[in-house]
């Protein structure tokens, strides 16, 4: 069965990265408190019912790519369709970090999520994250870019002008804010990390961009979609920031649930995603500021949809660490 997206290629470096390290994740790469059985690479439900988890009241959280309060209320109008469609209240989580989200899953206090895309293996492996939905445009079509952004009077006008300069990244867990520009910094450009330019961590894309727009960062790695976001609410203006570098387009969030919900509870939980009415609501407005504008949510298979990511943990030598 094909999927009702249409994949962009992923050419250059990153395609090319991934056919060279052949078969990605092996189905053992989840923490031993998880099984596999069906070897899709993901977290099977509990064999025994008693462990299904059949809570009377579920939380929801959201990468924290941004200020964790807006999106509380653009979440809001998703988070009462879940709670309709469950017969649950939901509640949405603010949380500061991606790591606190995967902990919160792996924990049981986190039962939906959207996890960013550097994320999602993290969350698969140590959490028992069952990812089964991403947001795409209307015609299928999806994908954010890493870029490489830098202010007009920085002097860097190109890749190699970051020899010798800072470079913020956002967080060791994010795919375009550290571990898609690494590899390419590295393979592609031959610049490492602490040998050939500083690397800070600014600890989101937000604080990256506005960082480099303010001039505290000469230059800094970034998701496309976010800056487009900004620019659009007036956080930052266009003509503050030059992008020197744009990646081939990598796939979007991950929205998933807890691998232990009762698989009832499971089902109501991607219904609800798959009927969520998005026309004139504030998370269909917010998630057309993307390019292609994210328009529905549409069912993914994990071990496809994010093997480049995974291909570039490989590539990085990044395992998961399950604490």
């Amino acid at each position: 069965m094909s999927l009702p997206f249409r994949v962009r290629p992923l050419a250059g470096m990153l395609m090319g990265l991934a056919m060279m390290l052949g078969p990605i994740a092996p189905a053992g790469a989840l923490d031993p408190r998880y099984r596999d059985a069906d070897g899709d690479l993901v977290a099977d439900p509990p064999a025994d019912p008693a462990r299904w988890a059949d809570p009377p009241s579920l939380v929801f959280s959201y990468t924290p790519a941004e200020d964790p309060s807006l999106y509380a209320r653009i979440f809001a109008e998703l988070v009462d369709h879940l709670a309709r469609r469950t017969g649950r209240k939901v509640t949405f989580l603010q949380v500061q970090s991606n790591a606190a989200m995967v902990e919160a899953m792996r924990a049981g206090r986190l039962h939906i999520a959207g996890f960013n895309p550097g994320t999602v293996p993290l969350a698969v492996a140590c959490a028992g994250f069952v990812p089964f939905a991403m947001m795409t445009a209307k015609d299928g079509s999806f994908g954010y870019r890493m870029e490489i952004v830098t202010h007009p009077e920085s002097g860097i006008e190109k890749v190699e002008d970051l020899r010798g300069k800072k470079l913020a990244f956002t967080a060791e867990t994010s795919n375009s804010g550290y571990k898609a520009p690494s590899a390419i910094l590295r393979d592609r450009f031959g610049l490492v990390a602490g040998r050939d330019f500083e690397p800070v961590f600014s600890g989101k894309h937000d604080n990256s961009i506005l960082g480099v727009a303010n001039r505290d960062y000469p230059a800094a790695a970034i998701a496309d979609s976010i800056r487009f976001r900004m620019i659009a609410r007036g956080m930052v203006k266009p003509e503050q920031l030059v992008v020197i570098f744009r990646s081939d387009p990598f796939p979007t969030s991950a929205f998933g649930h807890a691998h232990d919900l009762h698989p009832e509870l499971a089902r109501r939980i991607r219904e609800a995603l798959f009927d969520f009415p998005w026309e004139g609501t504030e998370f269909a407005k917010e998630f057309a500021k993307h390019e292609p504008p994210l328009e529905r949510f549409v069912p993914i298979r994990y071990a496809e949809t994010y093997a480049i990511v995974r291909a570039i943990d490989r590539a990085l030598g990044v395992e998961p660490t399950c604490r």
